[in-house]
């Protein structure tokens, strides 16, 4: 018999575990540790979101729904994103829900690339942008941002990345794990460049509810979608949902907005795997959109309140960390200490029971730096800030 372990698709066994998953499981069983690890939320979804959920099912609302998803959460999905990215959707034809935004990634690599299209991207960045390439047959091409000039996208930079073979653009912003967002004259250049290559943008915009100023009145940040921009929603397929701002992750929930043919390209892929995504989430999410507003401020607060002392803290300690303009991370940067990003992350873990990320989990790009997710509570924060001040004075001495 041939072994298995040669039956396994190149495409897969060639793909890297990710190096999040990787880390924590030495994390696994150990309660003396404070995770700044995951990025999930530490609230719970809001209760009247529960209830929305609850209610589905005491009401029996158990039955599939439509592949798009449901009409009415379309309609307020569409109302929400003219609202919010002043972009316009048809909730019939150019709105699918998705099993979270990573479906929602996975569907249109797949409905887009042929083998060996490039996609363009930019790291530091979210562990499943590459795989999602590779999975879908694609040749995932990089774009470095750097800590010197605050992990923004510059466009010269993309242009230099471009081929006869480029089909694609991945965007994220703000950025898991840098909490960069891009400014508005670089973002315009990037929507030219797409529009004179005749590419399709997609854009992951997850964390644009999350948005934070500099000062600590907490002036909101801005966040402008690609999608808005002149000649962009045509060719742009923007990737929102429920997980991070709502604190939902475990619904998995996610939708797209684009032209009714892609839209129609990815639901045909999505009604042969998935079907549909849970009534129920879906009824939770339509409740969120509806009345979830205020809670979601809240929780921002909440986070701006953290960003704040996390800032504090590193700028205390001596070691340089890029203020984030959106998402719940700080990336701050370790190079002064001669260690690598993983060296780091197990010391640290070792030696004063904190987890972080190490930086080049987010590609290669990332290295020098660690990833801190500030979604736990302030108190606990407070001791693994104290903690990360011990083993930096260790270092330092």
């Amino acid at each position: 018999m041939k072994p298995l372990e040669e039956r396994i698709a190149t495409q897969v066994n060639n793909l890297p575990r990710s190096g999040i998953r990787d880390f924590f499981e030495l994390v696994l069983g150990r309660d003396d540790v404070i995770s700044l690890g995951v990025g999930e939320p530490d609230f719970s979804a809001p209760w009247h979101i529960r209830e929305a959920a609850i209610y589905s099912l005491e009401k029996g609302h158990t039955s599939y729904t439509s592949n798009l998803g449901l009409l009415s959460l379309r309609e307020e999905i569409a109302e929400y994103v003219d609202q919010k990215f002043e972009v316009s959707y048809d909730s019939k034809t150019e709105i699918l829900i998705t099993v979270g935004v990573s479906e929602a990634l996975d569907l249109a690599c797949r409905a887009l690339l042929n083998p060996g299209d490039e996609v363009i991207y930019h790291e530091p960045c979210y562990v499943s942008y590459s795989p999602s390439i590779a999975m879908s047959f694609g040749v995932a091409v990089p774009v470095e941002t750097k800590v010197e000039d605050e992990f923004v996208l510059k466009a010269e930079d993309v242009a230099a990345k471009i081929t006869d073979r480029t089909r694609l653009l991945l965007l994220n912003f703000p950025t898991n794990p840098t909490g960069a967002v891009e400014p508005l004259d670089e973002l315009k250049k990037i929507a030219q460049l797409a529009v004179d290559h005749d590419l399709i943008v997609i854009s992951d915009e997850i964390y644009s509810e999350l948005l934070y100023g500099e000062d600590s009145g907490m002036k909101i940040g801005h966040h402008t979608s690609i999608a808005s921009l002149p000649g962009m929603k045509e060719r742009t397929i923007l990737l929102h949902g429920f997980s991070k701002a709502f604190a939902m992750t475990g619904f998995r929930l996610g939708y797209s907005c684009a032209p009714q043919v892609l839209t129609e390209a990815m639901m045909k892929i999505h009604q042969y795997s998935m079907l549909c995504a849970p009534i129920m989430s879906q009824n939770a999410a339509l409740e969120a959109l509806k009345n979830g507003a205020s809670e979601v401020e809240k929780m921002r607060k909440a986070y701006a309140r953290r960003r704040n002392l996390m800032l504090k803290r590193f700028k205390e300690m001596g070691v340089p960390c890029f203020a984030p303009g959106g998402a719940f991370y700080v990336f701050p940067d370790i190079r002064k200490f001669g260690l690598s990003s993983k060296e780091f992350a197990l010391r640290l873990l070792e030696e004063e029971s904190v987890a972080v990320v190490p930086g080049d989990a987010f590609g290669a790009a990332g290295q020098g730096c660690v990833r801190a997710c500030y979604a736990t509570g302030y108190d606990q924060l407070e001791i693994a800030l104290d903690r990360i001040e011990a083993f930096v004075r260790r270092l330092q001495s």
